[in-house]
């Protein structure tokens, strides 16, 4: 499976449109015939991915786009991994279905638009250099092998260059006569499909609707973190499905009293089981990255040592990852989705009266009642707690953000700079607890001997992020003050 990211830019032409000169060499002209899977409901279409069995001559192959910010990730194989044949039914390989399991749901993919584009164009070089490729593609729409339509648009995609070089080809192509494209994959312009994301709520729309939409955007998130997590390359992938999950269970806890317990309580109980499977490797991608880093900066000497730390990490690490895969392949994580998408579109609530700015309220008084009772020598376990309380605080204010304006967003940054505080000092916590458990059983002097140099760092970290807690809390507790009161 071969995987590289994919930055495009699509624009329409005019009739009679004509490449202008561009530095480089000519494209052999190519015809590509592509049979494009989906749902029946066009789930990867609207959510902007593609799953296509592309046929050039008689050799085949399956792409899959996935969009990755503003570029797109593909992923390219054969049937099950291997080179697939030219002529036959065909089904997608299992692996790339998995891979587009959050898109789906599950459901069924099926040829839902045949392409037949006849491709042209130039490879672009700067000084020797190549720097991207320009296209131009005159896309027939089959049906039963006939045309029944047809369109043309323009691509420019980067090969070595970087998003300048993009600018400066797309200043040319402009200036020949091309505009602006709405980005759309081939798929969704033949389809006649232009998704919309719903408007985001106002500050007049009622309180439920600001639920809906905080559901919908970390839905989406999930979802368009879910491949990279699944093909695990990408520690960051992970790292964002995980904080989708956590910030969307925290966010239905503190709009719990307008939402019915009974249905509520279920799905943040869901949320916390996909969360406890993503955490153990998200945890150890953390530890490992902060180790090496450490282990960067001792002698040379000691740094066998370290080696065998990271190794020993990176084993837990694989091992870890069976139980997150086989809950990603599970029916229950199906359902989790199947009830998030019933949340994003219609949440069950209650008419308690309660408005966004007073779960706000209510949340900031817990966080200064914790605040209040930790004493001058806090606990481990006092000071994570206190990390929970300022999340919910955090996160209630961004419920609030629409009606409170500014103020509410201002506190938020200072929450997140409170909230990844005391993230490093449990980060330190958990690593002094690791440390010593990993040397005590690999029983090597030499790695005895770099965690305890490791544990004396964190030992010094730990006091370092105390110093600058008062202050911190102090800022946060002065904008809380501005924004509830």
């Amino acid at each position: 499976m071969n995987t590289h990211e994919e930055r495009e830019l699509k624009l329409s032409v005019p009739p009679g449109f004509r490449l202008p000169r561009l530095a480089g060499t000519r494209i052999t002209p190519r015809v590509l015939t592509a049979v494009y899977y989906d749902t029946p409901g066009h789930r990867l279409a609207t959510a902007g991915v593609t799953l296509r069995r592309r046929v050039e001559g008689r050799r085949p192959r399956w792409q899959l786009k996935l969009p990755r910010g503003a570029a797109r990730l593909e992923i390219e194989v054969g049937r099950d991994g291997r080179r697939p044949k030219a002529d036959g039914p065909e089904h997608p390989p299992a692996r790339l279905v998995e891979l587009v399991t959050a898109f789906s749901r599950g459901e069924a993919l099926a040829p839902a638009a045949t392409l037949r584009t006849r491709r042209h164009g130039r490879r672009i070089r700067d000084h020797g250099r190549p720097i991207a490729e320009v296209v131009l593609d005159t896309v027939q729409v089959l049906d039963g092998g006939r045309p029944v339509s047809h369109f043309r648009e323009l691509e420019a995609e980067l090969t070595g260059g970087d998003e300048q070089a993009l600018s400066r080809i797309e200043e040319r192509l402009r200036a020949a006569g091309a505009t602006h494209g709405d980005g759309r994959p081939k798929l969704l312009r033949a389809l006649g499909i232009e998704p919309a994301a719903p408007p985001a709520p106002d500050s007049s729309a009622p309180a439920a609707e600001h639920v809906r939409a905080v559901v919908a955007a970390q839905l989406t998130a999930i979802a368009a973190h879910d491949p990279g997590t699944r093909l695990g390359r990408d520690p960051e992938s992970l790292h964002q499905m995980r904080v989708a999950v956590r910030r969307l269970r925290a966010l239905l806890r503190e709009a719990g009293p307008m939402l019915e317990p009974g249905w509520v309580e279920p799905l943040r109980v869901e949320l916390e089981w996909l969360g406890d499977k993503l955490g153990p490797v998200r945890d150890l991608d953390v530890f490992r990255e902060y180790l090496a880093e450490e282990i960067g900066h001792l002698d040379p000497g000691e740094r066998p040592g370290g080696a065998r730390l990271l190794e020993s990490l990176k084993a837990e690490r694989r091992a870890a990852r069976a139980p997150m895969l086989a809950a990603l392949k599970s029916e229950r994580y199906l359902r989790l989705l199947a009830a998030l998408d019933e949340a994003a579109t219609q949440p069950r609530t209650v008419d308690t009266g309660a408005s966004l700015e007073s779960l706000g309220q209510r949340a900031l008084r817990r966080l200064r009642r914790a605040i209040e009772d930790l004493g001058g020598a806090p606990s481990d376990e006092d000071l994570h707690a206190v990390r929970i309380k300022v999340k919910r605080a955090r996160y209630a204010a961004e419920l609030a953000q629409p009606v409170a304006g500014k103020p509410a967003r201002r506190f938020i940054e200072r929450a997140k700079d409170l909230q990844d505080l005391l993230g490093d000092h449990q980060d330190a916590v958990t690593a002094q607890a690791r440390l010593k458990t990993l040397a005590d059983s690999l029983g090597d002097p030499a790695v005895s001997l770099v965690a305890g140099r490791l544990l004396e760092r964190q030992a010094a970290r730990r006091a370092r992020l105390l110093e600058r807690f008062p202050k911190t809390w102090r800022k946060l507790d002065k904008r809380g003050r501005k924004l509830w009161g």
